[in-house]
């Protein structure tokens, strides 16, 4: 997963299972959550919002099991192909799986896998805009910007058949105003 643009607004860097992920919002939505190894963070402003701590909790409710679908309002940015391509990701049901040609065929450009592999590699929205349930025709894993071992525990965790991670009650989870190359 790439980014089109330098994230800009506020972000929070956020502990999960799959380690830190940095989380970044315009104000009305969130634009960007990637891994943190991955953040160019130099136009955002580390501060947490409500907005922020909204989506940390859902991920955590995510990795806990307890949580599907996520709800928080989403605004990447992208082409209008690539916009068409992540709604379609967003209605691959949690714990099932699509090929590049199975979104291909979706979005009625049955043609155009390379390009949906394109845009799937281009999502600034991991785990939420679900590019980890896309996989190859073979029905192998591909390519994923967390790293195919990432891939994996993500959807076997939605299949069940990994525990999922628990939160201790004294843990704290989020990491608030610290940049992502600390």
């Amino acid at each position: 997963m790439k980014t089109n643009s330098s994230p800009r607004g506020w972000a929070l860097l956020h502990q999960t299972p799959v380690g830190p992920m940095v989380m970044v919002e315009n104000g009305t939505a969130i634009t960007h959550l990637f891994f943190g190894r991955m953040a160019q963070t130099e136009q955002v402003k580390w501060e947490e919002t409500p907005l922020l701590r909204q989506t940390a909790h859902q991920l955590d409710e995510y990795f806990q099991g307890m949580r599907r679908t996520f709800d928080v309002p989403l605004s990447p940015e992208g082409t209008e192909f690539e916009q068409i391509v992540w709604k379609a990701l967003q209605t691959i049901p949690h714990g099932e799986t699509r090929s590049y040609a199975d979104i291909a065929q979706q979005i009625g450009r049955p043609s155009a896998c390379r390009a949906v592999g394109h845009a799937n590699n281009q999502n600034p929205v991991s785990i939420i805009i679900p590019c980890h349930r896309v996989i190859g025709a073979n029905g192998k894993l591909t390519g994923y910007a967390g790293g195919l071992s990432i891939k994996q525990y993500l959807l076997e965790l939605e299949q069940g058949a990994v525990a999922p991670f628990i939160l201790l009650p004294d843990a704290e989870h989020t990491f608030r105003n610290v940049p992502a190359d600390s």
